[in-house]
């Protein structure tokens, strides 16, 4: 490993010049001034390299020494990630707090992942097997739910000639290769480099949320994309922190970037106490968070999502599903900003560097489902979700704009629908979602041949709604025909029963795909029966007094177990009732 020396010739915020460095090589990692703060090489021009420092360059002096070993920006990957919280380079945290307090000191050295701890190590092949990069070669039971598979690393591969079993430290090495590679159970990877896979996968099944209007109105596939821009208070971080409690995936990697200490805090505080709903365990044993709060150093910021990414790579390679959290990354586009005017670079629009698109479009291309890398047939997918905070509330503003290339789907919160409490505040006529075609089949086969019928349904019924609001501040709801009264009602009916949903209700915060079919079944028959007995001559006020509607606005407190049985006798309560409004 060469060493590289040079001297500070300026400092400027987060970035140091350095001269007299020889051969310095872009984007790897130097030890800065007495202190030895990392930074990272961003700019080479000349006798001169420009430093990002991903630590508070308070106090540090032109002359001090910087070090450069030639390695880029990694992070280690191995057993010890799951309930793990790091900074945006991957520094831990609850180790940070042990050893130094509630503030992390600069220059501090903690190993991210503990290379002592014993991990039992179960092979799954034997000396005399040829193996290859991605392959599998033996398993550590990191949670009681998850199992962490211990591979080849890309770029290695020959025959086993030495293989472990039993209690293994992190210092060791579990399989030796022909090669006279040496593998482990840790290994790191640059965080700016995409991990490797055979192929990637079209988006044919849904990312189940448990959020009717995410799953059912404005689905993003396993392995998609989706921005959730909106204002202050329209509920992003619950958006982000409910996907994270109840999604139906394996991993959940949640990188808080920027944001509030306090909100943070909230996560660290919560995320140990819950329980996963689908095994009843700690929900945490399934969570890496990656935490750089508003008043951490901004060059860390700008790694942190990397960080996220890689890690939730690592974990697709073992054939897992990977929720991807990011919150926010407008709050990422602005570290990247005050890099950049630190650099005195042109500015583009409203002060962004003219290369945010294309580092945003980096980070959003390494989500997708994949085939695995390895001998064995696996998939894995990595699904991103991001927040995205417009000044304002203001989408045309670039961050929102640059993400909107890369998103297949674009939920927009509403601060209006967030003041009159509905949440999630998502307003449904300016959010699309690009993989409906793709998902059409899944659809059709796992959850009702009409699903994707009733959705459409709905889409018409939500934009008349529309329609006649803005009619009703024109001549009023009286003057309204009789049967665009009923389908107000009805569309006000989907709106409340449906589309809202409380994220803090045991019953309501997760919904079952045959639950929300159902629930949309039972509001079509609602309205059918209306419009059949509003042709037979019977007036509109009585229709629209019916108990029956009252019934609708309970199914969201039913459990999801046995729902379908429990709609079917209320769609017959529901026809009955209409049936004996002509004797009425």
């Amino acid at each position: 490993m060469t060493e590289k020396k040079g001297k500070i010739y300026g400092v400027a915020g987060p970035t140091v010049l350095v001269k007299g460095m020889s051969g310095p090589v872009m984007n790897t990692v130097c030890l800065v001034g007495r202190q030895g703060l990392l930074g990272e090489i961003i700019r080479v021009k000349g006798d001169f390299a420009t430093l990002q420092v991903y630590e508070d360059t308070s106090g540090i002096s032109v002359g001090e020494e910087v070090v450069s070993y030639g390695l880029p920006l990694s992070v280690t990957l191995g057993p010890g990630l799951l309930a793990g919280i790091f900074d945006g380079i991957q520094r831990p945290l609850e180790k940070i707090r042990l050893a130094a307090g509630g503030f992390i000191p600069r220059g501090i050295k903690i190993e991210a992942i503990d290379r002592e701890r014993l991990w039992e190590f179960a092979p799954l092949k034997k000396k005399g097997d040829p193996v290859e990069p991605g392959d599998i070669i033996g398993t550590v039971q990191e949670t009681p739910r998850i199992v962490h598979k211990i591979m080849v690393p890309p770029g290695s591969s020959g025959t086993i000639t030495e293989i472990k079993s039993g209690m293994v430290s992190g210092k060791e090495h579990v399989c030796m290769l022909s090669t006279g590679k040496s593998i482990g159970l840790f290994q790191e990877w640059p965080v700016r480099i995409p991990r490797p896979f055979k192929s990637k996968l079209p988006p044919t099944t849904p990312f189940i949320t448990g959020q009717r209007v995410f799953d059912t109105l404005l689905p993003v596939a396993e392995g998609g994309t989706a921005i959730v821009p909106g204002g202050f208070g329209t509920g992003k971080t619950v958006v982000e922190q409910t996907i994270a409690k109840f999604s139906k995936s394996d991993i959940v990697v949640y990188v808080g970037c920027g944001e509030r200490g306090n909100e943070m805090s909230e996560i660290l505080s919560d995320f140990p106490a819950l329980s996963d709903p689908a095994s009843g365990l700690p929900l945490s044993q399934r969570t890496v968070i990656v935490v750089n709060t508003s008043n951490m150093p901004v060059a860390a910021r700008e790694a942190s999502i990397f960080t996220g990414i890689t890690i939730a790579e690592y974990f697709r390679d073992m054939g897992y599903s990977v929720a991807m959290l990011a919150d926010s990354i407008s709050r990422w586009a602005e570290a990247l900003r005050e890099i950049s005017s630190r650099l005195e670079e042109m500015p583009g629009e409203e002060g962004f560097p003219p290369y945010l698109a294309t580092q945003l479009g980096i980070f959003y291309e390494r989500s997708g489902k994949v085939r695995c890398l390895g001998a064995d047939e696996r998939t894995g997918s990595v699904t991103v979700i991001s927040a995205v905070s417009p000044p304002g509330g203001d989408f045309s503003e670039p961050v929102t704009q640059a993400s909107l290339r890369f998103a297949g789907t674009l939920w927009a919160l509403d601060p209006d629908l967030a003041y009159r409490r509905h949440f999630p505040a998502v307003n449904w006529l300016a959010s699309f979602s690009l993989y409906h075609s793709e998902l059409g089949g899944w659809f059709s086969g796992n959850v009702a041949e009409d699903m994707a019928r009733l959705r459409r349904k709905l889409f018409t019924l939500l934009q008349r709604q529309t329609e006649l609001r803005d009619i009703i501040q024109i001549i009023g709801v009286e003057a309204l025909q009789e049967s665009d009264r009923l389908t107000l009602e009805v569309a006000n009916i989907a709106t409340e029963s449906f589309l809202k949903q409380s994220a803090f209700s045991e019953v309501d915060a997760f919904n079952t795909y045959e639950k929300q079919y159902w629930m949309l079944k039972a509001i079509f028959a609602y309205m059918e029966s209306a419009e059949a007995a509003l042709r037979r001559g019977v007036y509109i006020e009585t229709i629209l007094e019916n108990p029956a509607a009252s019934s609708l606005a309970a199914m969201k407190e039913m459990a999801n177990e046995g729902f379908s049985k429990k709609a079917s006798e209320l769609i017959r309560d529901i026809e009955s009732e209409f049936a004996i409004l002509d004797e009425k």
